[in-house]
């Protein structure tokens, strides 16, 4: 078979960062006056989820620090649903992946898949909340806001789903996603959003926003009573940061990786399309992947391999890499089954691309559209094929090679797209 020449390109988007994450996290807590509420000595549980949000512990011990500042005692919970493999130990686990760890931050990590219902929403809809959270004299809500890889609404990931599915655990975040099959989005969010911050002692929020290159680029401190109006301003400001691929037609989109660490469903679909339908386009998305094939697992996401499914095609260490009860586990509570299916499994990336090239219609195999990235938080560089070149691009990009032909070793396997050539806010 003929594979279509590559070329590397570099995205340029907007590029907004806080320079100081410890010093803004503090600035914005001092802001909100959290000492006239907190009187010394009490307990303020801490919330961090399982995304891999940038400088996330370094914000954390920024809180840690304001809350020592206060004389209260902080300790942290792991909010994350029913990640970690849905066990005590493996969201602690998860947690010190991140640098989260006791020692760094100087406090406990208090982590428990036990929840107490604090009360019902008036759908009738028990309200689960962590065991050690509810004992706490306060609780700060930490979260990312982004858009969410399956919902639309005002809201979507950020305080309000820390609130749910963060510290619901596993039988909160169960039973909310069935709600979700009979209730809207929205209306699942504010109602148990409502019970939790009247019951549960909400100090306040911290929200966290993200650029196009995965880094912090606003801090915000948020009252309780302002979490949903607020969370819809910066949802707004999270869309236009977010990060796009260059072209909305794509043949064949190859991912090196996924994970939970990347997005809710190992690669997110507000860029690689599929949000509505894990194999279709629809009008909805602003992309459309003929077919995606996944070559690997990050490190971090620990074997969940939850949005496997989504792709059609995969690699046998792909396969290997993967905890199958945990994915199974996360993808049952929230109800997208799908998501944990396997998809065509090769030995060689060689094999997967000459099988994906010849179901995307009467395109010619070396005229085909193809895109090489990382992963979906990374998109400053990547390769495109000279088909590619030929479409109107959404954004500028900057040619950074020439056109040379696909390359594979000796194991008809290919190089994958290094971080360091990707952007130098890893560096």
């Amino acid at each position: 078979m003929a594979f279509p020449r590559m070329v590397r390109i570099r995205q340029d988007f907007e590029r907004v960062r806080v320079d100081d994450v410890a010093a803004t996290t503090v600035q914005q807590l001092q802001a909100q006056n959290l000492g006239e509420t907190v009187q010394s000595g009490q307990t303020v549980a801490i919330t961090v989820g399982s995304r891999g949000i940038a400088n996330i512990a370094t914000i954390t011990k920024a809180v840690v620090d304001h809350v020592l500042s206060l004389g209260a005692i902080p300790f942290i919970v792991p909010a994350m649903g029913s990640h970690g493999g849905a066990t005590a130990e493996g969201q602690k686990r998860v947690l010190e992946g991140f640098g989260v760890t006791e020692e760094f931050l100087g406090c406990e990590i208090r982590s428990s898949m036990a929840t107490v219902i604090v009360a019902e929403t008036e759908h009738g809809i028990p309200v689960h909340f962590d065991k050690y959270a509810s004992m706490a004299d306060h609780v700060i809500i930490m979260g990312r806001v982004k858009p969410h890889t399956g919902f639309v609404g005002a809201v979507e990931s950020g305080l309000h789903k820390m609130m749910l599915i963060g510290l619901g655990k596993h039988d909160g975040a169960l039973i909310y996603h069935r709600a979700i099959k009979d209730y809207d989005f929205e209306t699942i969010v504010r109602a148990v959003g409502r019970v939790v911050i009247e019951k549960c002692r909400v100090l306040t929020g911290i929200a966290i926003v993200e650029n196009a290159y995965d880094e912090t680029a606003l801090i915000e401190a948020v009252a309780p009573t302002n979490f949903f109006e607020r969370e819809q301003v910066l949802l707004k400001q999270a869309v236009e940061w977010l990060p796009q691929l260059p072209f909305s037609e794509v043949d064949l989109l190859i991912i090196d990786q996924i994970g939970k660490n990347i997005s809710g469903t190992g690669m997110d679909t507000n860029i690689i399309g599929r949000k509505y339908n894990d194999h279709v386009a629809t009008e909805k998305d602003s992309t459309n992947c003929k077919r995606i094939f996944v070559r690997g697992l990050t490190e971090k996401t620990n074997g969940n391999a939850t949005g496997i499914g989504i792709a059609e095609f995969t690699l046998q260490r792909c396969v290997d890499q993967i905890n199958m009860e945990s994915t199974r586990i996360n993808c049952i509570t929230s109800s997208h089954p799908t998501g944990a299916m396997i998809p065509c499994v090769y030995n060689s990336d060689k094999a997967a691309i000459e099988d994906a090239l010849k179901t995307i219609g009467l395109t010619e195999p070396e005229n085909a559209k193809v895109i090489h990235i990382r992963d979906t938080l990374h998109l400053g560089e990547m390769e495109i094929s000279e088909a590619c070149l030929q479409q109107t691009s959404r954004r500028p990009f900057t040619v950074i090679g020439d056109p040379e032909e696909m390359d594979f070793d000796d194991s008809e396997m290919m190089q994958s797209i290094e971080t360091s050539s990707i952007d130098v806010s890893t560096v």
